[in-house]
Order: C-alpha cells, then sequence, then structure tokens
C-alpha cells in the first residue's frame, strides 16, 4: 500500500516547482490578516522552510519572506486607498 500524497515525502525539485504556489499561499494568509505565530503553522510555511533549510542560498527563510510580502501588501493597500480605488 503506498503512502497518502499528502503524507509523502517531495524531492527538492518538486518543492522549487511549487514555489510560486507557496509564495502564492502566503500572500493569502497575509491579505487575510493571519498573523505570524499562525502562518508558522501552515504546510506552504513548512515547504518554504524546507526549501531555505536545502538551499539557503537561492530561498528565503520564511520568516523573512513573510515580513517582506506583508509589506508588499501594505504598500498595495495603501497605494489603493490613496488613488480612491478600492
Amino acid at each position: 500500500m503506498s503512502t497518502p500524497t499528502f503524507a509523502a515525502s517531495l524531492t527538492i525539485g518538486e518543492l522549487e516547482a511549487s514555489y510560486p504556489l507557496y509564495c502564492k499561499a502566503m500572500r493569502i494568509l497575509i491579505r487575510d490578516g493571519v498573523v505570524e505565530s499562525k502562518a508558522r503553522r501552515t504546510v506552504c510555511w513548512r515547504r518554504l522552510e524546507a526549501l531555505h533549510l536545502c538551499l539557503p542560498r537561492q530561498y528565503r527563510h520564511p520568516e523573512q519572506l513573510f515580513f517582506m510580502l506583508r509589506r508588499e501588501c501594505q504598500a498595495q493597500d495603501s497605494t489603493t486607498l490613496a488613488s480612491g480605488g478600492w
């Protein structure tokens, strides 16, 4: 019997291929107002952390990425509000 997909280990190649998806998931968490402590318990955080641990020069630590994306989101929100848009 094979291991269920959600519990199976992913290769570095599979993690790298899904990197944009993990970043998108992190953006959605931030947009929804999820705090860092809750974001740390997500699958996307763990997968981003695995990438960082294996390839630290290529991938940021999820904490750094979280704060960078949050700052980006806040800047977009303030620009949207300043221009009178929604």
